[in-house]
């Protein structure tokens, strides 16, 4: 009981973590779809649904 008590604690307040595998690619898989470009990328076309293609420079 205590082993499941534990696992539950440690599995419950783990942040889940972001895969980026599964964004939306664009610019030939060189880039990513968001809604906004970072400091050190540079915006190159638009997705759908109004997003933003950004590609590192």
């Amino acid at each position: 009981m205590r082993t499941f008590l534990f696992l539950f604690v440690v599995l419950f307040f783990l942040t889940p973590a972001k895969n980026a595998f599964f964004d939306e690619k664009c610019d030939k898989l060189r880039g990513t779809c968001k809604n906004s470009c970072e400091k050190n990328e540079e915006l190159t076309s638009f997705c759908q649904k109004s997003l933003k293609c950004c590609r590192t420079i």
